[in-house]
């Protein structure tokens, strides 16, 4: 911990907001995992669970198999359910709303962590360009009355780069981490479409449907 300190303390003041981010990708990142597993998304067996009832028209029993699962799939079919007195592409409309809606909630803090991977390395620059600044600063100061001395200035340039390494260091894992996220939620808005798919097929089959047209 003291050395993770001292760090943080040769790095200076930007290492903080640096130190922040990188807390706060990891958080982003593990609470988005959790909340994007499969079994969350789309709860095993339900889609088939729902369409067995909706088959036998038991439509009040389709609904609280959909309200007991609450979840994003759950919530999809539940929208198809409700509007199935409706026209085929009214029902479609109510799915596609609805899974826009999970989607977005799918979808949040995820571009924060991008935003975060975006942000560190520039942070990191900018330590690197105030702290280079300083290290110049001394040089004319210290040349005006003597020679410079080649240790002080080697140790002041290694000071400066820190930030840019530690902006970095937390930068790629978080770009790779937002990119591993955002392939996850577009996996689950995958299933989410092809969940309502069956559920519409079982509502209104096209046949049926092109009947009233």
């Amino acid at each position: 911990m003291k050395e993770a300190f001292e760090f943080l303390k040769i790095g200076g003041p930007l290492m903080i907001p640096i130190a922040i981010g990188s807390v706060a990708a990891l958080a982003i990142f593990i609470e988005r995992i959790w909340a994007l597993q499969r079994t969350k998304v789309v709860p095993p067996g339900l889609v088939k669970k729902v369409l067995e009832v909706v088959e036998k028209k038991e439509f009040s029993k389709a609904r609280d198999l959909c309200l007991a699962s609450n979840s994003p799939m759950g919530r999809v079919l539940l929208s198809g359910i409700d509007a199935r007195h409706c026209a085929r592409g009214e029902i479609k409309e109510h799915f596609e709303e609805t899974g826009r809606q999970e989607v977005a909630r799918m979808n949040r803090f995820i571009e924060a962590l991008g935003t975060t991977a975006s942000i560190e390395p520039l942070l990191g620059l900018l330590g690197t360009v105030t702290g280079m600044i300083t290290v110049f600063q001394q040089v004319v100061t210290t040349s005006s009355s003597g020679a410079v001395d080649p240790a002080q200035l080697a140790s002041g340039i290694w000071q400066a780069l820190i930030t840019t390494a530690a902006g970095l260091s937390v930068a790629i894992p978080a770009f790779l981490g937002y990119r591993y996220l955002q392939g996850r939620s577009d996996d689950r808005a995958n299933e989410l479409e092809e969940g309502s798919l069956f559920l519409l097929s079982a509502l209104v089959p096209k046949s049926c449907a092109e009947k009233t047209e």
